[in-house]
């Protein structure tokens, strides 16, 4: 099982990042994924997550702002941030179970978001 996050990197304020998690090992068709994020001295925190169909739910600090997306082809989940703000700064985890959101069973590593003002 592998969880592969990428596209994390230092932007500045109001400006956009695409990120990926590539998936191997699991049954990406029917698994719910997310992404999580941890900020600096903060514990890690849910942020985005998809269902298999395509249902999405999103905090409220983000709706808007992110959108979550995924490939079943290219068995990978996606994360476009835009107008980002320093607040957003952050090591960002994707993630998949079917709990996701609750109870996640597989991580992958972090992907840090750097947002200068």
């Amino acid at each position: 099982v592998q969880l592969q996050a990428s596209g994390g990197g230092l932007v500045q304020a109001g400006g956009s990042l695409n990120l990926s998690c590539a998936v191997s090992g699991l049954p990406f068709e029917t698994l719910p994924m997310a992404w999580f994020r941890q900020a600096p001295g903060e514990e890690r925190m849910f942020v985005t997550a998809i269902n298999w169909n395509g249902f999405s739910t999103y905090i409220d600090p983000v709706r808007g702002r992110f959108t979550i997306s995924r490939d079943g082809a290219k068995r990978t989940v996606y994360l476009r941030m835009n107008m980002l703000k320093p607040e957003d700064t952050a090591l960002y985890y994707c993630a998949a179970g079917r709990t996701v959101i609750a109870n996640p069973d597989y991580w992958g590593q972090g992907t840090l978001v750097t947002v200068s003002s």
